[in-house]
């Protein structure tokens, strides 16, 4: 059987959805694909989530590693990481290259979602 996947949308639960949206938006560069009352449908390039406001929901900063939630391939990484630092983003990690031949760096939003950026090195 052959699947084909589009594209994947990741569903988080956010405390305060205007926060979490405006940094998506301003610091890691994502646009907005469209809104509905209590839900926005962010993009970045084929990486996509889905932010809804749950205010009474565990902060994901207390799940532990459980916060890590994607793993994003991108073509420039240090870019990437050069415009999220120029945009005010907040890290986990710095680029550095690792054994399992990519080359990454994380970042985290206000609730403590986790997402690391990579690309293979060759």
């Amino acid at each position: 059987m052959h699947r084909k996947v589009i594209h994947t949308r990741h569903v988080l639960a956010v405390k305060d959805l205007a926060v979490e949206t405006d940094y998506y938006l301003k610091k890691l560069g994502f646009v907005r694909d469209f809104t509905v009352p209590g839900w926005e449908f962010l993009s970045f390039g084929d990486f996509k989530v889905m932010l809804g406001e749950c205010a009474d929901a565990m902060l994901a900063v207390d799940t532990g590693d459980h916060s890590y939630f994607a793993y994003v391939l991108v073509e420039d990484v240090d870019a990437v990481f050069e415009e999220f630092k120029i945009n005010g983003a907040q890290f986990n990690s710095e680029p550095a290259d690792k054994p399992w031949g990519l080359r990454e760096f994380a970042v985290v939003t206000p609730d403590g979602h986790r997402i690391t950026f990579g690309q293979e090195i060759h």
